[in-house]
C-alpha cells in the first residue's frame, strides 16, 4: 500500500536524493486507516498520550489519539508555541534544528508514544525524546511509516522501541 500509494520525488529536497511523498498516503482514507493502525498497534495499551513532530507527524499523532482514545502533544520548530517551553537543539546533516513543546504539555509519569513519518539519522526523534523527558514523561517507544535504512537512527534511540512499517 505505501509503495502504491506514495510517490518518489527525484532530487529533492537535493540532488541524489529520491524523496517518498506520503501526502497521497495521507489523503486516502483506507491508507490513512491502515498506517495510523499499523504504527500504533505494537504500542497499543502502553501509552497515555501521542506525540506528534511537526509537520507530517501532527496527521498521525492526531489520528493515532483519535483511533486510541488518547490525547496528543505537539512538538514544534522554534519560535512557534505562545508559553514557556522546553527547548532542545539537534545536529542535523546541514547545521542544527530546535524543538519544543510547552512546559504544562505533559505531566511527570505520563506514558508518551512518539509518532513521525520518517526516522532517518535520529536527531529530530532523538530531540523530541530527550524535550519529553525533561518534562518529566516515560517515553514508551517511537513508531513511524518510513526508516531510512543504513543512516543509524534506530541506533541513536538506543533503549527505546522504534517500529517502523517500512525500510527504505
Amino acid at each position: 500500500m505505501l509503495d502504491r500509494l506514495s510517490e518518489i520525488v527525484p532530487d529533492y529536497p537535493s540532488a541524489g536524493i529520491s524523496f517518498k511523498d506520503l501526502t497521497p498516503v495521507f489523503a486516502d482514507a483506507q491508507g490513512l486507516r491502515r498506517i495510523v493502525d499499523s504504527v500504533v498497534e505494537p504500542f497499543r495499551g502502553q501509552f497515555d498520550v501521542i506525540a506528534g513532530l511537526e509537520a507530517r507527524g501532527f496527521v498521525l499523532a492526531a489520528a493515532g489519539a483519535y483511533a486510541t482514545g488518547t490525547g496528543m502533544i505537539t512538538v514544534r520548530k522554534a519560535g512557534k508555541l505562545p508559553r514557556e517551553v522546553f527547548r532542545d537543539e539537534y545536529t542535523l546533516e546541514y547545521g542544527t534544528g530546535t524543538l519544543e513543546i510547552h512546559r504544562d504539555d505533559v505531566a511527570p509519569g505520563t506514558r508518551v508514544l512518539i509518532l513521525d513519518d520518517v526516522l532517518a539519522t535520529g536527531g529530530t526523534v532523538g530531540s523530541a525524546v530527550r524535550l519529553l523527558e525533561m518534562a518529566g514523561a516515560e517515553v514508551i517507544g517511537v513508531g513511524v511509516v518510513l526508516e531510512l535504512d543504513g543512516l543509524g537512527g534506530r541506533e541513536r534511540l538506543d533503549g527505546h522501541a522504534v517500529h517502523s512499517l517500512q525500510l527504505v
